[in-house]
C-alpha cells in the first residue's frame, strides 16, 4: 500500500526516478513552488523542501504549479502505451466489430489490457468499443433515421441485440420511444468521453458521462417524471450547452449559461447550487460545503447529495476532494476528475466568477 511507505522511502523512490511510483505519488518542491511525477529528469530537490502527495489534486491545492518538464497534469491513461495503442487503434478502425482475438493481433495480452481500461476508465477496451458503436446508432436514430438503419450503422449482427443496448441505456426499445418527446436525449462528444444530456426547450435536466453506471437509473427516474415523454432528440438547448462545453474543453471558457431544471430535493438543490459557487480551479471538502450551507454537522448528507448530482461539470462536483486533498468517489471515474481538475488548473488565475 503506497502510503504505508514513509517520506524517506519515496525521496529514495525520487532520487533513484523510480517509474513503480509514476502517477501513485508526487513531490511538491517548496523552494520552487513547482510540483513533479517522482521519475522527473530534473536535478532533485534536497530533502527538507520535498512534500509528498497522493494525487494532483493535492498538490494543486497545496499551491504547488507544475513542472514543465514532466508535465504531472498528463493523465496516467495518456501515458500508458497499452491504452494510447488501443485507442490510436478504435479510432483508426470505427466500425470494426471487436474482439479478444484483434487484442492478441496487436501483441497484447487481453487480460492486461483490461485491466489497464478497468483502472483508468472503470470500463474494458471492448465495452467501449461497443459504446463506440452504440453512439453511431443513436445518431441515426436522433436524424430520424429507421431502426434498422441505426442497428447496421452501429455494426449490431442482431436486431434484437440493438435493442436491448438502446433499452439498457434509455430504458425504452428504440421502436416504443415518442416521435415527439418532450424531454430529448442526444449525445454530446467530448475529450473525455461521450456525455448524454436530456433536456426540453428550456432548460437542461441530466448531463452525464455515457458509461456512468447510474445513467440508466437516473433516465428511469426522468421518464417516470415526465410521463413517459422522454425520447431521442436534439433542442436549441442541447446545442447551447455543447457549445459551452466545447469552449469549456479548449480552455476557452468555464462560464455555463445553459439554464438548468435540478431535481432533488431542497436541501440537495442547497448544495448543487453551492458547488457552483466553487471557483475552477479550487476546491473544497464535503466539511467546507457544509459549513458553507449553514450545516456543518450534515457532512454525511452533502456526500450523498454531491454523489446524487445528475448534471455534470455544470454543477461542478468534481471539485469537492476529501479533507486531505485526496481525489474521493466520482461517478464518471477519478481518472475524469482528476483530468477535470486538471484542466480547471488553467483557469485557477482567470475568472473567479466562471461557473457562477
Amino acid at each position: 500500500m503506497l502510503f504505508q511507505t514513509s517520506d524517506d522511502d519515496l525521496y529514495a523512490a525520487l532520487v533513484a526516478r523510480d517509474a513503480a511510483y509514476d502517477g501513485r505519488a508526487f513531490v511538491g518542491v517548496t523552494s520552487t513552488g513547482i510540483f513533479c511525477r517522482l521519475t522527473c529528469p530534473a536535478r532533485k530537490p534536497k530533502r527538507e523542501n520535498c512534500r509528498f502527495y497522493r494525487t494532483v489534486a493535492a498538490c494543486l491545492t497545496a499551491g504547488f504549479r507544475p513542472c514543465k518538464r514532466c508535465h504531472p497534469l498528463t493523465a496516467a491513461a495518456e501515458a500508458d502505451a497499452v491504452i494510447r495503442d488501443c485507442l490510436a487503434a478504435l479510432a483508426e478502425r470505427e466500425d470494426h466489430r471487436w474482439s479478444e482475438d484483434d487484442i492478441v493481433a496487436m501483441g497484447y495480452d487481453p487480460s492486461t489490457v483490461r485491466r489497464a481500461f478497468k483502472r483508468h476508465f472503470g470500463m474494458t477496451f471492448l465495452e467501449m468499443a461497443r459504446l463506440d458503436r452504440l453512439r453511431r446508432g443513436f445518431t441515426v436514430l436522433n436524424d430520424g433515421g429507421r431502426v434498422i438503419d441505426a442497428q447496421l450503422e452501429a455494426g449490431f449482427l442482431s436486431p434484437s441485440a440493438f435493442r436491448d443496448a438502446i433499452s439498457r441505456l434509455i430504458g425504452e426499445a428504440p421502436g416504443r420511444l415518442p416521435a415527439d418527446p418532450i424531454l430529448c436525449v442526444d449525445w454530446i462528444e467530448t475529450p473525455l468521453g461521450a456525455m448524454i444530456a436530456v433536456a426540453d426547450n428550456r432548460a437542461l435536466h441530466l448531463l452525464e458521462f455515457a458509461d456512468r453506471k447510474a445513467l440508466p437509473g437516473e433516465l428511469k427516474r426522468l421518464r417516470t417524471a415526465g410521463r413517459g415523454s422522454l425520447g431521442i432528440g436534439r433542442t436549441p438547448v442541447h446545442d447551447l450547452v455543447a457549445t459551452e462545453l466545447a469552449a469549456f474543453f479548449a480552455g476557452r471558457s468555464a462560464r455555463f449559461a445553459t439554464p438548468l431544471a435540478l431535481h432533488g430535493s431542497a436541501f440537495a438543490c442547497t448544495v448543487w447550487q453551492e458547488l457552483r459557487r466553487i471557483a475552477p480551479g479550487e476546491t473544497r471538502s464535503y466539511s467546507d460545503v457544509a459549513r458553507a450551507i449553514g450545516r456543518p454537522e450534515a457532512v454525511r448528507a452533502v456526500a450523498r447529495a454531491n454523489g446524487a448530482n445528475q448534471i455534470a461539470l455544470i454543477v461542478p462536483c468534481h471539485r469537492v476532494v476529501g479533507a486531505d486533498g485526496g481525489l474521493t468517489g466520482y461517478g464518471g471515474g477519478l481518472w475524469r476528475k482528476q483530468k477535470l481538475i486538471e484542466i480547471e488548473a488553467a483557469f485557477a488565475c482567470g475568472d473567479k466568477t466562471a461557473c457562477q
